[in-house]
């Protein structure tokens, strides 16, 4: 269950976020004309840009990356330091046992960081997603100002 979330996560995250949000189609209600049209599309697209300091040409920008998180070297010091205790008791060798908690703890560290990564890449993706929404609405409502039907 736990890893058919995360497939899902990783791959919602490799999508392009224009895809989820697309500018809504515009019907000259008032009979415009086409030229009139692409001029009133040109105009509402630059208002709604003005009026909610959003640029749609963002929305395919994926998001920057944050650099390592440390995951990794924590987990080979929890590792390391769970690992050494367990050797001292069982052995009488904490070099053994720190080494292969080390070893264990880098592995753990990098399935949480994939985590991570992919949690921070679906809240950056809804952040979009909102943000298109927002700024379509505000094209939408120009348009319908303009005479057209809006969908």
């Amino acid at each position: 269950m736990r890893k058919s979330k995360f497939a899902l996560a990783m791959i919602l995250a490799a999508l392009p976020t224009i895809t989820l949000a697309q500018k809504p189609s515009a019907y000259p209600a008032k009979n415009q004309s086409a030229e009139q049209q692409s001029t009133d599309d040109t105009q509402c697209l630059a208002w709604a840009k003005q009026s909610t300091g959003i640029d749609p040409a963002t929305f395919a920008a994926p998001p920057p990356p944050t650099g390592p998180q440390g995951e990794r070297l924590r987990g080979a010091a929890r590792g390391a330091a769970g690992g050494a205790v367990i050797g001292e008791l069982v052995d009488g060798d904490s070099s053994k046992g720190a080494g292969v908690g080390a070893a264990a703890g880098v592995l753990a560290g990098g399935v949480r960081a994939r985590h991570n990564r992919a949690a921070q890449a679906q809240s950056a993706q809804a952040s979009q997603q909102q943000q298109a929404g927002t700024y379509y609405h505000a094209y939408g409502a120009c348009m319908q100002g303009r005479g057209y039907t809006t969908g």
